[in-house]
């Protein structure tokens, strides 16, 4: 986010230092999957700042990431800033974050095409399956549908982790087979 709008935020973070870290946390491993929330529309923040913190999201590809309109929150000195914002503002800004979220998250999964991943089987589907990588949280983030098997010696187990390689992507999802 942009250095003024975190240090109304009373937030120590520096955009460019956490550009730093996430890429040191990269180098040390490779297969790093980071998730953050953010917030869009804090009280006076500017279009500029909210840019900055669109260019963050592209540069950082933050590869989970969420993001809400800001919202008064009883007892908050946040509440006595000037330069609220309005809804509109605020949830269009959030709207404008997330179809950058997604774009990140698009890439990222489409670069995953190729690679032979772990997946832990959720679910029986057919001959398939469907399950997570370690990147994805139950509920919440996309899955990774496994194709069925040609091998009728092989059978998908719910709880059995399974080796598998990424062939597509579909939306939020992998899919993926032995």
């Amino acid at each position: 986010a942009h250095p003024d709008v975190l240090k109304r935020m009373k937030r120590p973070a520096s955009g460019e230092k956490n550009l730093d870290r996430i890429a040191a946390w990269r180098a040390a491993c490779p297969d790093l999957t980071i998730r953050s929330t953010f917030i869009a529309g804090f009280p006076g923040e500017t279009e500029a700042e909210f840019n900055y913190l669109l260019d963050f999201m592209r540069e950082a590809k933050i590869d989970r990431a969420g993001c809400f309109a800001y919202s008064p929150v009883e007892g908050a000195k946040a509440n006595e800033l000037e330069g609220a914002l309005p809804d509109e503002i605020r949830n269009e800004r959030q709207a404008r974050f997330m179809a950058v979220a997604e774009e990140v998250s698009a890439q990222l999964l489409q670069a995953k095409v190729g690679q032979r991943i772990r997946v832990i089987v959720d679910a029986i589907q057919g001959q398939g399956g469907i399950g997570r990588s370690q990147s994805d949280a139950p509920e919440i983030d996309g899955v990774v549908h496994l194709l069925p098997t040609d091998k009728i010696s092989k059978k998908y187990r719910v709880g059995e982790f399974v080796k598998a390689t990424v062939v597509g992507t579909q939306g939020h999802d992998l899919i993926a087979q032995l």
